[in-house]
């Protein structure tokens, strides 16, 4: 479809205050705690890297200059590297920066909610198609779900929601969609539900914390029009947008681990560390000892 404009731009919202992880997060923003040795949000800025984005926005809040910080040049430390002949860590640090005039920070001032974080972001992203990613969501797979959306985007236009299979006696707790036809990667959304009921839910598809947004949503975001806990939602938005634009599903086959929790932190840690050459053998020796200590031994079994 010629008519099909490129995804070019992302927003990370990340102005949240991570009360969850108190006392840690008192002077440490949560989207800088650490998964192994990166900080959260790079773990979102890499996979949308990776899916060709070319300009991140990041919609912070007070308190949040160190993610800034982050993704520039660290003079001191570049110099003390270079003296000591550290070639490896200056490469690593290199690789992790977008390069300059990539990135652009606009402040979220009050917690109104997520939706109206992505309308912080309106005048970056001006008339232009956009991805949305949530940091605290963290995904694991071979090839990063941003990228697959992409594809998807490009053959079909409209908007694009990652969404990932959850038990149906979970759905509850999610946003989740209705599912109609089937197009080629992925299939059509014809209603999406916040939080339903138990046992109403339309579908076991929730979605992951990953969009693919036409700028049309910053005119309804505009009404400033409040939903579920009195914040203004990005959900109640998309489901106005549907109204006179598509929307897709794209089913992410990969894992998600919601950083945005204790557990879902703690399990990234394990689950990303156990990846990597240098530090799984001996994790997984480190593993079995714990669990033996603290699981009777018939749940050791059944968990070894």
């Amino acid at each position: 479809m010629a008519d099909i404009k490129p995804v070019r731009k992302a927003v990370f919202p990340v102005a949240g205050l991570g009360t969850r992880f108190l006392p840690a997060t008192k002077s440490v923003p949560k989207e800088m705690l650490t998964i192994v040795d990166k900080p959260v949000i790079q773990y979102a800025v890499e996979e949308a890297r990776a899916a060709g984005i070319e300009h991140f926005v990041f919609v912070t809040g007070r308190n949040k200059a160190v993610i800034e910080d982050h993704f520039d040049i660290q003079v001191e430390l570049e110099h003390t590297l270079r003296q000591r002949g550290k070639q490896d860590a200056l490469d690593l640090l290199a690789s992790s920066l977008p390069l300059a005039g990539q990135t652009s920070f606009t402040r979220q001032q009050s917690p109104l909610g997520l939706g109206h974080a992505v309308w912080c972001a309106r005048d970056i992203i001006g008339d232009e198609p956009f991805a949305l990613l949530l940091p605290d969501m963290v995904m694991q797979d071979r090839k990063g779900c941003l990228s697959s959306m992409v594809e998807l985007y490009n053959e079909t236009g409209g908007n694009i929601i990652a969404t990932e299979e959850v038990a149906w006696e979970e759905t509850h707790k999610y946003g989740v969609v209705e599912t109609g036809n089937n197009v080629e990667g992925g299939f059509e959304i014809t209603n999406m539900v916040e939080k339903p009921e138990p046992g109403s839910a339309p579908s076991n598809l929730f979605i992951n914390g990953r969009y693919i947004l036409q700028p049309e949503i910053f005119d309804i975001l505009s009404g400033h029009e409040k939903g579920a806990g009195g914040e203004i939602q990005i959900t109640d938005a998309m489901i106005k947008l549907a109204k006179s634009q598509k929307f897709y599903g794209f089913r992410f086959a990969g894992r998600t681990f919601d950083c945005g929790s204790r557990e879902g932190f703690i399990t990234a840690n394990v689950a990303i560390a156990m990846t990597q050459e240098d530090l799984n053998g001996n994790l997984r020796v480190e593993l079995k000892r714990i669990l033996a200590e603290v699981l009777p031994e018939q749940d050791y079994q059944i968990a070894g």
